[in-house]
């Protein structure tokens, strides 16, 4: 209940919270909703964390449950436009053009993804993590984590296949 701390892991946390759940889905709602969700369930229930994991597993973990609640919940249209842009201030216009064609491209690929295979590749991708650390945030064996990685790598290959060229 130290709210200094609540706001220094806030601060810590809700970037990479609104990336993964911004990977996990496009919609921009539910991104906003599970963040908040999962924030607040932090605050009331961090007498409750064991110490079993990483506090970042425990938070993720969190995360991953309120999305997968809220999509199921949820009855919105998906616009893959709505994915954030993040491209960097000293890129050239072109260089800014083909980063944001690459970035809708992945985004509309994922978007292919189950969420279930969408929270492995972009843990995996996107975060680092290893594949132990994402079956305590998925909540299933690390042999699953496995299947959906492989499952979910072959989807995005199918989807990407002839849309992205080499960059030089």
């Amino acid at each position: 209940r130290d709210l200094r701390a609540f706001e220094a892991l806030y601060r810590i946390y809700h970037p990479r919270l609104d990336r993964f759940l911004g990977l996990v889905t496009p919609r921009r709602t539910i991104v906003e909703e599970a963040l908040n969700d999962t924030m607040l369930v932090v605050w009331r229930r961090a007498a409750t964390y064991a110490g079993e994991c990483k506090v970042s597993t425990w938070i993720f973990a969190i995360a991953y449950r309120t999305a997968l609640k809220a999509l199921r919940t949820q009855d919105e249209p998906v616009d893959a436009r709505a994915v954030d842009e993040l491209v960097a201030d000293d890129a050239d216009p072109e260089q800014a053009v083909m980063r944001q064609q690459t970035q809708a491209t992945l985004a509309s690929a994922l978007a292919t993804l189950s969420a279930e295979q969408r929270a492995v590749v972009v843990l995996t991708y996107f975060h680092d993590l290893p594949y132990a650390e994402i079956a305590r945030i998925v909540d299933c064996p690390v042999d699953t984590v496995k299947t959906r990685m492989f499952h979910g790598r072959r989807r995005l290959r199918a989807a990407l296949h002839g849309r992205l060229e080499a960059r030089p």
